[in-house]
């Protein structure tokens, strides 16, 4: 295909979510072999204002190369639309991105080539920081936008986000999150913000840990030499300069951030950094620990335990008690009744007129009588049972490691029917509109239906690994969690619509709210994506897996970790509201009731906190760990543990 009559397209350079960059050839020069970068931006929006604003956008990127003549800045040849289609014409530059560099090989980049590389941005920077009238701050430096040409010369590319800055003028957070200062999550960009994200840029080359995959602003955790003794002292403590929290702490300019990467080379470290220089807007000391996600989760570079696997018995984990700090105002509570069975209780119980039910691992479904606290009646599967009974007009629901789902009677608890499948079942049923749709080790999704005496497979669904999650519905669509970290939303015949990867498997139970899926992932992260496309809106990073699944209440998300931490973030945005400590491995899932949250850990302690704040209300101790999430009703918490027993605690 030839553009505008000149631009013969060779081939694709890259793609991303709204175009494309080709390879050209200039027709106009006929004698030569001219080669130029065709930037092509497709736009979609339906909105006339949000279109119009678009390609202001797109020219906006023209005007500033235009105005530009620096070595290390492409020069821009010509500029054109058509349709919703516009086209940028641009310096093509052989050569690869630093990204691409570093991931060619498994070890690390020679330290003087990175600092050297270092020093080359900063005179790049430094020009676009003096640019006049305005100053621009690139605003998304980051390996993969920076070229080494094929004279081993630095080349800033992507200018798509560059703007002329104004002192303390918020605007749209732009950036790649683990690269962008705090400051600019807030909307507010300054050169200050470009000196972060070329240390951040430093400290990824050096150490080969992504800051993608790393908890935000959290550097100052992860000292270079832990990771490459290769790096000097100098070097490392100039870079940590550059990446300090507050922008009066960092360089006052580019030029003195090369200055000091040059004088590092000589052993001359990072001078202290002089307070007030008035570099940019004043930043909340409160940290952030959540990001917007400017882009999907990338595959991890940097070693992360691998998942336990979910078995039946898993030994105890032996985790320090809460620091005592937690405990300060909190009552503690005795049980209202406990009731003994013969193995331990990881199902979460469910209540059905007055009688608690729930699974053991001794193979039984029991029915409790919540007020004499005699057995009312107890049904034997071939296999423990981890999966939570649901309850659904007169019928209980389970499934058991024997691989059946069961279907009983729930005043008597006798067998309606039964459906088998190849493997064991732990996920939790969902019945909706008279199917039963529930998971199994097998790898696939059923959807079953009942019938006088025996059940029928309407549908089954694979996705190839175990599903310990269990299904949500909203609006005639599934969503459902595998082993494989994949969490794919289908309609009710069993077609696929979209899917979205994690890092790992995926234990937790998606919930949607507001055409928001919300779930958390062994990959240790807590996510939100948009309910029709699939596309991630944030997701949230804690330091251990999210087996627990999340609840909802007063625009807020919250879920555990087995970081030991309780958490709620804003709904919206992913923003840390609180976190608590609550000293052991969380697993369980939250139950809301009024203004009050109660979950459970994996070293025996049961909690009650205010929604608003997290502050503990009231404590529960158990001799064995709790892995069966708490369930409230009438005032009442009822969860199983493994000491054998059903609890019941004043709420």
């Amino acid at each position: 295909q030839v553009l505008q009559g000149r631009y013969r397209i060779l081939g694709i350079i890259g793609m991303g979510g709204m175009g494309a960059v080709y390879q050209a050839r200039d027709l106009n020069f006929t004698n030569v072999q001219r080669l130029c970068a065709v930037k092509e931006m497709i736009n979609l929006a339906q909105d006339q204002s949000i279109r119009e604003q678009t390609y202001r956008n797109f020219e906006r990127e023209a005007e500033i190369l235009a105005t530009l003549d620096h070595p290390a800045i492409p020069k821009i040849y010509d500029y054109f639309s058509f349709g919703d289609r516009a086209y940028l014409v641009q310096e093509y530059i052989q050569g690869r991105n630093l990204e691409e560099i570093l991931n060619s090989t498994d070890k690390f980049l020679p330290v003087e080539q990175v600092r050297v590389w270092g020093v080359e941005i900063c005179d790049v920077l430094e020009y676009l920081h003096n640019h006049e009238p305005e100053p621009i701050v690139f605003r998304d430096m980051k390996p993969s936008n920076v070229m080494i040409d094929h004279l081993r010369k630095v080349r800033l590319i992507d200018f798509g986000i560059a703007k002329t800055f104004q002192m303390n003028q918020p605007g749209t957070m732009i950036g790649t999150e683990g690269y962008s200062p705090p400051e600019q999550y807030k909307g507010m960009s300054s050169p200050a913000a470009d000196i972060y994200a070329l240390g951040a840029t430093l400290h990824h080359l050096l150490t080969r840990r992504d800051p993608r995959l790393e908890p935000p602003f959290s550097f100052d955790q992860r000292p270079m030499r832990d990771y490459n003794p290769n790096v000097s002292e100098a070097l490392s403590s100039v870079v940590m300069r550059s990446l300090a929290y507050d922008p009066n702490d960092r360089f006052g300019t580019a030029d003195a951030f090369k200055q000091s990467l040059e004088a590092s080379a000589n052993g001359g470290g990072a001078p202290a950094a002089p307070q007030n220089q008035g570099l940019g807007p004043a930043v909340v000391q409160n940290r952030p620990t959540a990001t917007s996600l400017i882009r999907p989760p990338q595959p991890s570079t940097s070693p992360v335990p691998a998942p336990q696997p979910m078995a039946p018995q898993p030994q105890q984990q032996q985790v320090a008690s809460p620091a005592p700090s937690i405990m300060t105002g909190a009552s503690e509570v005795t049980p209202l009744w406990s009731f003994q069975v013969e193995d331990a209780v990881r199902s979460t119980p469910v209540i059905v007129d007055r009688m608690v039910c729930f699974g053991s691992y001794d193979n039984n479904v029991w029915a409790i009588d919540i007020e004499s606290q005699e057995l009312i009646w107890k049904f034997p599967t071939e296999g423990g049972i981890g999966s939570s009974p649901i309850h659904d007009k007169g019928v209980i629901y389970v499934g058991s490691a024997d691989g059946r789902v069961y279907a009983l009677d729930a005043r008597s608890g006798k067998r309606r029917w039964d459906f088998k499948t190849e493997g064991k079942i732990f996920s939790t049923p969902l019945i909706y509109q008279g199917i039963v749709y529930i998971g199994s080790d097998d790898g696939h999704l059923y959807a079953i239906k009942g019938l006088s005496g025996a059940a029928r497979e309407v549908w089954s669904y694979d996705l190839t690994a175990p599903i310990r999650s269990s299904a949500a519905i909203s609006n005639d669509r599934l969503f459902i969690g595998s082993d494989a970290g994949e969490l794919v939303a289908m309609d009710l015949d069993a077609q696929a619509v979209w899917r979205f990867a994690t890092r790992r498997r995926i234990l937790s139970t998606p919930m949607v709210r507001d055409e928001v899926i919300y779930f958390g992932s062994d990959d240790w992260q807590c996510y939100a994506v948009d309910f029709n496309q699939g596309y991630p809106l944030w997701r949230y990073r804690t330091k251990k897996p999210v087996i627990s699944s999340p609840a909802y209440a007063k625009e807020k998300i919250f879920f555990g970790s087995a970081d030991g931490t309780v958490t709620a973030v804003d709904a919206m945005n992913g923003r840390e509201r609180w976190q608590v400590e609550v000293g052991g491995p969380v697993t369980t899932s939250p139950e809301i009731a009024g203004e009050s949250l109660y979950i459970a850990t994996a070293t025996g302690d049961v909690f009650s906190m205010h929604v608003d704040s997290g502050n503990i209300l009231w404590h529960f101790k158990a001799p064995r760990p709790v892995l069966s999430s708490p369930r409230f009703h009438e005032d009442v918490i009822y969860f199983g543990c493994d000491d054998k027993r059903i609890y019941a605690l004043q709420a």
